[in-house]
């Protein structure tokens, strides 16, 4: 069966055509437009004129923009199943660049009322987690099953505490796709979760990071705490962050790891 999306009553039963299609010429310069008029453009801005505008509302933070652009994606609900609809991604982008929590929040309620969908989707999601939006466990648990693995791993940043979603994300930690087991082994960590203890000790050995440190620190025991010590002297780009986990792990070892990673530092002795 064909993905591409019917309208029932057209004379043919042809493709939906989004509103898009029809209104494509450029009619505004957004920098030119003082806030309120700005604020006024979006919701029904025509192809040519949604980038610049989203683009411009991001540039300036306008939080008033937040409900505007979360109508221009509204507009085209619905569309979108295999091609990303380029006003849903404009205005996404605006809201990541805004950012806050009313701009959280308007991303949320479009990924839980399946307002984007295909392509778009993964945008939405990465903005979601870019801006730390809460997704109820049911929208959590379909996107960590979805088959893109970009949405995956985005889940997994967005994921919280749920039951049934550390049930899946322990399953994500044999995903074919590395980085969503890395991300998953991270959201499991951060929960203090020890099935992630495994996945996270190869990484802080083969690819260690910030944010593999900082995911290892609630479930760190002595073999962590002495892998650290080591980061700290084979790779001193990450010393500020090896002590920050340091100070935060309560293995009685940390404590003369980070004395010791400080001395050295003072010496300005590497090894």
């Amino acid at each position: 069966m064909s993905e591409q999306q019917l309208d029932l009553f057209a004379p043919a039963g042809g493709p939906l055509t989004p509103p898009s299609a029809f209104r494509s010429d450029c009619s505004v310069v957004a920098a030119d437009l003082n806030d309120a008029a700005l604020v006024a453009a979006i919701p029904d801005a025509n192809l040519a004129d949604c980038s610049a505008l989203a683009a411009e509302a991001g540039r300036r933070q306008l939080a008033a923009a937040v409900p505007a652009l979360a109508a221009l994606c509204q507009r085209f609900a619905g569309f979108g199943a295999s091609r990303a609809i380029p006003e849903q991604v404009a205005a996404l982008e605006g809201l990541a660049l805004i950012g806050g929590h009313d701009a959280a929040r308007a991303v949320a309620r479009m990924i839980e009322r399946a307002v984007v969908m295909g392509p778009a989707l993964s945008v939405a999601v990465r903005v979601a987690t870019q801006l730390g939006a809460t997704l109820s466990a049911s929208a959590l648990r379909s996107l960590l099953r979805h088959s893109d693995p970009k949405v995956r791993a985005d889940a997994c940043r967005c994921a919280r505490a749920f039951p049934e979603v550390i049930s899946v994300l322990v399953d994500l930690l044999d995903d074919l796709d590395p980085v969503v087991a890395k991300s998953a082994a991270c959201a499991l960590g951060q929960m203090g979760r020890k099935e992630a203890g495994p996945i996270l000790k190869r990484l802080l050995r083969d690819a260690p990071s910030p944010t593999v440190i900082d995911s290892l620190v609630p479930i760190a025991d002595e073999e962590c705490v002495v892998l650290l010590g080591r980061i700290a002297r084979s790779a001193p780009e990450l010393s500020a962050a090896v002590l920050d986990g340091l100070e935060d792990i309560s293995h009685p070892c940390a404590r003369v790891v980070a004395a010791a990673i400080r001395r050295r530092q003072l010496e300005g002795n590497p090894d």
